[in-house]
């Protein structure tokens, strides 16, 4: 019993009750605004609007904490949908589809990794070199107009339900307790954080950074094409202008859910409940009619409330190491 209560206080530390009653204010918030907020219905549709986000999140967590980030994302995973859409239309059977478009997904996120472990590009300019790359075939393969998925396994994807919700969703939920359970319990997670925290440090501890860096992309590669045959699904087509500004949604999350920006500190469990805060967040601003150029403003204020409580955190860890360092000189 002691055992399992010291588990749950692990994962419900201050800064996850925080966020979790943060969650609480913004759902009784939006629901005395909005009655239709706090149903069943919306709930689910809030998990479903939630599940893209989450897979990117996914990855873009491993990299946050590996001191790294990845702007690709939104183009990437439109990417992969007009992809995953165009070779169903031309008879492709929908396994081979996905198979097709997880590989050229793979190798985006090489790609991404190469650029910075070989060319010695920032991840910044390097994933923003990629963004502006996929984005632009997204349009080119498609002639820029959305292609319509006929194929019915293929759209059976985004309607699947397993007990009333939807598999998009089963699936975020599975993906992250297991890349939570990789990140938190193996060496290769271990290898993250100390990447992370000293890269160094880490090298000289014998690891690897630029393998460990090929690895994180290639997961983020393969989690964005995934979302992109998922939601492509969802929408009946393959849509180059669709999930722009996606990987911001993403990285506000995983900051919001105590990642820190510089590296090295972070846990999944608190992005979920990033992700949950988020897009709770996004739905209510929608279901009270803000108007979608307020609604950026908003979500523009939440990063920043993100990106201060991780300086705040920041501050706070290196006075806690200080004071540390000065009880053991005494």
């Amino acid at each position: 019993m002691g055992t399992g209560n010291k588990k749950l206080s692990d994962i419900l530390s201050g800064g996850k009750l925080i966020l979790l009653g943060a969650i609480i204010g913004v759902v009784i918030l939006f629901s005395l605004l909005n009655p239709n907020y706090f149903s069943t219905a919306n709930l689910i549709n809030i998990l479903l609007a939630a599940s893209l986000t989450g897979l990117v999140a996914i990855g873009e967590a491993y990299l946050i904490i590996g001191s790294l980030c990845d702007l690709t994302p939104g183009s990437l995973v439109a990417f992969s949908g007009v992809l995953g859409a165009t070779l169903a239309a031309k008879g492709i059977p929908f396994g081979a589809v996905i198979l097709i478009t997880l590989t050229v997904g793979a190798a985006v996120g090489l790609f991404n990794a190469f650029m910075i472990n070989e060319i010695k590009l920032e991840a910044f300019i390097a994933t923003l070199v990629s963004q502006a790359i996929f984005r632009g075939l997204a349009y080119i393969i498609c002639s820029g107009k959305p292609v319509s998925i006929k194929n019915q396994s293929y759209i059976a994807l985004g309607q699947a339900r397993i007990i009333g919700i939807p598999v998009s969703v089963w699936l975020m939920i599975i993906l992250m307790v297991i890349f939570g359970f990789i990140l938190a319990k193996t060496k290769f997670g271990r290898s993250i954080y100390a990447v992370g925290g000293n890269k160094a440090a880490a090298r000289l501890a014998g690891l690897n950074p630029k393998r460990i860096n090929y690895v994180m992309f290639l997961m983020l590669g393969l989690l964005c094409a995934l979302g992109g045959i998922v939601f492509s699904s969802r929408m009946h087509s393959g849509q180059p202008a669709a999930n722009i500004n996606l990987e911001f949604d993403a990285i506000t999350a995983v900051v919001l859910g105590g990642v820190a920006f510089s590296g090295g500190v972070g846990d999944m469990a608190g992005v979920a409940l990033g992700i949950l805060l988020l897009q709770a967040f996004n739905t209510g601003l929608t279901m009270v009619n803000v108007p979608a150029f307020w609604q950026y403003v908003a979500r523009g204020g939440l990063l920043l409330i993100a990106l201060t409580s991780d300086f705040i955190r920041k501050r706070n860890r290196e006075r806690a190491l200080l004071e540390a360092g000065k009880k053991a000189l005494r």
